[in-house]
């Protein structure tokens, strides 16, 4: 989930439930109604609440770095309650009673209390705590889930059945993948226009459509031909792969020309574009793969590259149970790179979101290192689909973009 999204929204439903007894978190950004599941008293509406990060502590005085807005000092009086609670919880039956020397810099909190007149400060009556390292911890967990889920192309969705087809591309070529959604499934939209993963909204599986590109975490079966999805993101993307014609890493923009429209496409770079570049022996492997997915008869599915050995991927990671690591996880394991690692002349993949001018398009990928791969399958920007998200990482972890 974005960076700061998800704990955002469970301190703020954790407080409600405290206030009000009837109101618990949901596995997903949005807070839902639910029977009151808590014995403790409501407390009065707050005059004022803010959420952040703590700064500093002195004495009973918290600097507050709320998400928006300016500083604010809290004030933690003798009448103030502490709680703490771990990421993700869905109520305060576990919240654990703290003190505020328990509380640390860099810990997540909501304050609720009343505001001074001149907004500098705020005397709290209740403070809803997450530790920094748990927070930490769970994003890790995340970021793992979802590396090692599955994302390709939609190719149908079956509301009824409750199933989506999607073509999966691997080292070896496409796999069709089917993707089982449960009662319990979420899912997450990205904004149009937006390259930043914290803008996805909560949607549906009726939002879903063929053509969609679409990422999942959950379980795969033994053979990998299926899996049931926990969470799943999607969205409208624009695949193009061609070549630098011009680049200017001043301005943060490049010129290239789309090998399949055979137009140029102006391409701004920003601080959320993720950027990296294969080196030449690992997008090699993968040509070799292509070719041999593409001949007859080739080899199996899931069988190790040439050079590498039984139970890696081209990438040197383990693969999942029942096949080969898919494509964009070959690619997030991949160093990040920056604008001046590439140059005019340069084979380049790049995914956007679909905007109103398809001759300026703003980078969310943009890959390097792949004339091997382009030579193998000229049409990889079909083929070999680059997604559009480093799920659940956030801009401080390797440079990979904003975080589910």
């Amino acid at each position: 989930m974005p960076r700061k999204g998800r704990e955002v929204l469970a301190l703020a439903a954790a407080f409600i439930i405290f206030i009000a007894g009837a109101i618990a978190l949901a596995p997903s950004r949005a807070a839902s109604a639910v029977a009151q599941q808590t014995q403790q008293p409501p407390a009065p509406s707050p005059a004022a609440k803010r959420v952040g990060a703590i700064k500093a502590i002195s004495g009973n005085a918290i600097t507050l770095s709320p998400d928006t807005g300016p500083e604010v000092t809290v004030l933690v009086q003798d009448s103030t309650r502490i709680f703490q609670i771990a990421p993700g919880e869905k109520d305060l039956k576990s919240a654990t009673p703290i003190h505020l020397s328990d509380l640390q810099p860099g810990d997540r909190i909501l304050v609720a209390g009343k505001l001074s007149d001149d907004g500098a400060s705020l005397s709290a009556s209740t403070v809803v705590s997450m530790k920094h390292s748990d927070v930490e911890a769970k994003q890790q967990a995340e970021r793992e889930a979802w590396q090692h889920g599955v994302g390709g192309l939609v190719k149908s969705v079956d509301p009824t059945a409750g199933t989506i087809a999607i073509s999966v591309a691997t080292a070896g070529g496409i796999k069709d993948v089917a993707l089982l959604v449960t009662a319990g499934t979420t899912f997450l939209r990205y904004a149009p226009n937006s390259v930043n993963f914290a803008d996805a909204v909560p949607s549906s599986l009726g939002e879903i459509k063929p053509g969609d590109q679409l990422r999942a975490r959950g379980a795969r079966s033994a053979d990998g031909a299926q899996f049931t999805a926990d969470a799943i993101v999607s969205g409208a993307f624009r695949n193009i792969a061609g070549t630098i014609t011009s680049l200017d890493a001043t301005s943060g923009a490049l010129t290239v020309m789309d090998l399949i429209a055979k137009k140029p496409v102006t391409v701004k770079i920003t601080a959320d574009s993720q950027l990296r570049r294969f080196p030449p022996e690992i997008a090699q492997r993968i040509a070799i793969r292509l070719k041999g997915a593409a001949a007859q008869p080739g080899p199996p599915p899931g069988s190790p590259p040439p050079g590498a050995t039984a139970g890696q991927s081209v990438a040197g990671e383990q693969r999942p149970a029942g096949g080969q690591a898919d494509f964009q996880q070959i690619v997030n394991r991949m160093p990040p790179a920056t604008l001046p690692d590439f140059q005019k002349g340069d084979a380049v993949m790049i995914v956007s979101t679909v905007g109103a001018d398809s001759g300026k398009i703003t980078a969310i990928s943009l890959l390097g290192g792949v004339e091997p791969i382009l030579a193998a399958a000229p049409n990889s920007s079909q083929t070999v689909t680059l997604s559009p998200w480093s799920l659940g990482s956030d801009a401080a972890a390797g440079n990979a973009g904003a975080s589910p």
